[in-house]
């Protein structure tokens, strides 16, 4: 059986007293791959945690707009390599740091892009679509953009900002 993964995405600002209360920093890169099946995503990452890289595979096929089948896999760094030669030369990588927060007992996962010093995406994953959030008070959350295409990491990375962002002088 393959893993569900339920998930929802807040975009939310970012904050001093927000970092301050995470307990992981790593720096992400995220290459989208061809999709020799158009229903099935596949990606690779590189993770850089304290200066150590770890490489993961993934393939996931999108159910609804929280629920998607994921299969996840740790590479070594040839295979990562050598799969990068099947970028999908139609998206731009994605780069990103994502702080864990953890807040009872949740594990909340913040990215921040390179392009926005003020937003970021919060997500969480659920273990049900209807499991109550216990949202930290500190965290200022702008609204829910799960299901929201224009949030997705490889629309984020195509545009170079948020949607909220576009209209605003750089």
């Amino acid at each position: 059986m393959i893993p569900l993964e339920i998930e929802r995405k807040f975009l939310i600002r970012q904050s001093t007293e927000l970092f301050d209360n995470c307990s992981e920093k790593t720096d992400i890169v995220q290459t989208y791959l061809v999709r020799p099946d158009p229903s099935l995503q596949r990606r690779v990452r590189s993770m850089t945690t304290n200066g150590t890289a770890k490489y993961f595979y993934t393939e996931k096929r999108f159910l609804s707009a929280s629920t998607r089948e994921e299969n996840e896999r740790e590479i070594s760094c040839e295979e990562y390599e050598a799969l990068l030669g099947e970028a999908d030369r139609e998206l731009v990588p994605i780069i990103k740091t994502r702080h864990i927060l953890i807040y009872k007992s949740q594990r909340f996962e913040i990215d921040c892009y390179p392009f926005s010093d003020s937003l970021a995406s919060m997500e969480l994953e659920l273990s049900d679509e209807h499991q109550v959030i216990y949202f930290p008070p500190f965290a200022d959350i702008i609204k829910e953009v799960t299901g929201d295409k224009r949030y997705s990491n490889a629309a984020l990375a195509k545009n170079g900002c948020f949607p909220d962002e576009e209209q605003q002088p750089k």
